[in-house]
């Protein structure tokens, strides 16, 4: 039922036991056995190698300093922890990027109770039996492994030998940097340079202190200064190998930021160029290039590093993510789990657990399913096993299913209801004519079947061509800017052919709710089950659900079912979240 658009480009334990793979991911593919769906699901975007959770109440508008970003986790240089790159976006673009997403962005870290139970099952005769929601404990044998005590890292070598004669310079001006006196700071550090244009340590310190100014400032001027600065570092003699695997990375991190993606993976390509056996700079190569929308070059990668390095769970479950996106669903499970499985950094992901989860039930294995996505609730991932959003508001009311009276929109439902035959007449008149307005659904959510849509308005922006075709419904909608300024949501037509059946999916945010008013319902055959409680259309009528929760949808009748849906604001949102929250 979510046939929003995602971002283009996006090519994104059992209970018995751990898997342990070895031998390169070809060799692997070639294990696999048994058959696979035909579509593969991009319902919620691709995974990131971490997440992050932020309070979207204070996203700012216009040129902001955007929040829907994560850092870079620089690994230790001598290393055993792997770096995980995350995508970020640039302070005065409000934009997004298309290919390997962010994580969910305001998933409350701590383990959060479900919403109310779902009301009672009400079967007819020859109905599908929707799963009960499961126990949310972790399965026994994909219990956290006991980890051994952590040993200190050793410190960085920063510093060459003439470094090492200016230490006491070096360390007055650092100290400025540290305490967040940046101007200061930055004057310290460029008249070293000015003095000593030879030492490796006071141009990274410059460009460390050029970094912290622009982020004080929200300036990407400053910002690019601080890129070139790192860039320099690399290119000066005696430079200290760590010293420069530190400043590159910041610069493709920084890059990153600003959504300059080619010119990151240029960085991060120069620094697997000088250091080759470090997979950690692969991983970091690999992701980089996910976020350039380039996931046959990613793809490479990983099977380096897990030629190299068969045990590496970080490579292993981006490498089952971009299976997953090619289609090879059963191909991608055992990376995808055994990635998890490792509990390697970067791995401990929503999206991960999200698309093992969904390739599992594809596959027919919905016991297993259910586990790893109570063991994303556990983990903080989930709100609960069935509400499977990543984009979220904390602290909404959470339930499947909605009444008129409970949402607050009592006005639109009554509108809608009032006006469902001129709606529907509009509707039809679009499908006969031979002009595109109705599109194939794009997000890989059928088993089977047709199912078309035509949208009037999508993240609040209006088709004024879809308006021009339906100015009746247009003119009613227009009276409520709950649902045509909802920026996470859309305002459109559904038509699904008979044979179809979608696939259990949930959509991105917790920050909406879906209305569906039923324009041509023919009986019997047209199921919508969302959590617990299947229900059918009716025409005239509006249905309200959360689209958070997991939801399926048969169509077994002998005709075309027609349906107008409509998104609204969920309604404990903020006046200012609704006009400050990022569109999905």
């Amino acid at each position: 039922m979510n046939a929003d658009r995602r971002r283009k480009k996006s090519k994104i334990s059992h209970g018995g036991g751990a898997v342990t793979h070895s031998g390169t991911p070809k060799q692997l593919q070639r294990k696999q056995n048994g058959s696979q769906p035909a579509t593969s699901s991009t319902s919620s975007g691709p995974p990131t190698a971490s997440r992050r959770a932020d309070n979207e109440e204070g996203a700012g508008m216009g040129r902001r300093w955007l929040t829907l970003t994560a850092v870079v986790t620089v690994a230790a240089v001598l290393a055993a922890v792997l770096a995980v790159a995350i995508i970020v976006l640039g302070w005065a673009d409000s934009g997004t990027l298309s290919g390997y997403h962010g994580s969910g962005e305001n998933v409350d870290p701590s383990p959060r109770k479900a919403g109310p139970p779902a009301p009672p099952v009400t079967l007819g005769p020859g109905d599908p039996q929707p799963p009960h929601e499961p126990p949310t404990s972790t399965p026994q044998d994909s219990a956290p492994k006991a980890q051994p005590a952590p040993t200190k890292p050793k410190k960085p070598k920063l510093l060459n030998k003439f470094d090492r004669a200016i230490k006491e310079e070096l360390d007055a001006a650092e100290k400025l940097r540290k305490k967040g006196s940046m101007d200061e700071a930055l004057q310290a550090f460029t008249e070293l340079v000015q003095t000593y244009p030879s030492s490796p340590r006071a141009r990274y310190g410059k460009a460390q202190a050029e970094d912290d100014l622009a982020e004080k400032r929200r300036s990407n001027e400053q910002l690019m200064r601080a890129i070139a600065t790192y860039a320099e570092v690399a290119d000066l003699p005696d430079a200290p190998a760590e010293l420069v695997q530190l400043a590159l990375r910041r610069q493709a991190n920084r890059l990153q930021f600003l959504g300059r993606m080619r010119s990151a993976v240029a960085a991060l390509r120069k620094l697997v160029q000088r250091y080759p056996a470090d997979v950690a700079l692969q991983n970091e190569l690999g992701v980089a290039l996910l976020l350039q929308g380039d996931n046959k070059g990613a793809k490479v990668v990983y099977e380096e590093v897990l030629a190299r390095s068969p045990d590496d769970g970080f490579a292993k479950v981006h490498f089952g993510f971009i299976l997953k996106a090619e289609n090879k669903i059963a191909e991608s499970i055992p990376f995808l789990r055994a990635g998890l499985e490792s509990e390697a950094p970067g791995t401990n992901d929503g999206r991960f657990y999200f698309h093992l989860g969904d390739a599992l039930q594809r596959m027919g294995e919905r016991d297993e399913a259910y586990r790893w996505y109570a063991q994303g609730h556990e983990q903080g991932h989930f709100s609960s096993v069935f509400q499977r959003s990543l984009y979220n508001v904390r602290g909404l009311k959470a339930q499947p299913w909605w009444t008129p009276h409970e949402t607050g929109y009592t006005e639109l439902v009554k509108a809608l209801e009032r006006g469902w035959r001129g709606i529907r007449d509009e509707a039809l008149a679009a499908m006969d004519v031979q002009s595109g307005f109705f599109l194939p659904e794009e997000e890989n959510l059928r088993e089977k079947g047709d199912w078309a849509q035509f949208t009037l308005w999508q993240q609040g922006r209006k088709s004024e061509s879809g308006c021009r075709r339906a100015p009746t419904t247009c003119s009613i909608m227009e009276r409520f800017p709950e649902s045509t300024g909802c920026t996470r949501g859309q305002v459109k037509f559904s038509v699904m052919h008979p044979g179809t059946h979608v696939w259990p999916h949930t959509g991105p945010t917790n920050c909406r709710l879906r209305l569906h008013l039923g324009l041509v319902i023919p009986t019997p055959g047209c199921r919508i089950r969302c959590a617990n409680d299947t229900r059918e259309w009716q025409e005239g009528k509006v249905l309200i659900f959360d689209d958070s929760f997991e939801h399926e949808v048969w169509q077994d009748a002998n005709r075309a079912r027609l349906i107008f849906i409509v998104d609204v604001w969920h309604p404990q949102l903020t006046a200012h979240q609704r006009r400050t929250l990022s569109p999905i």
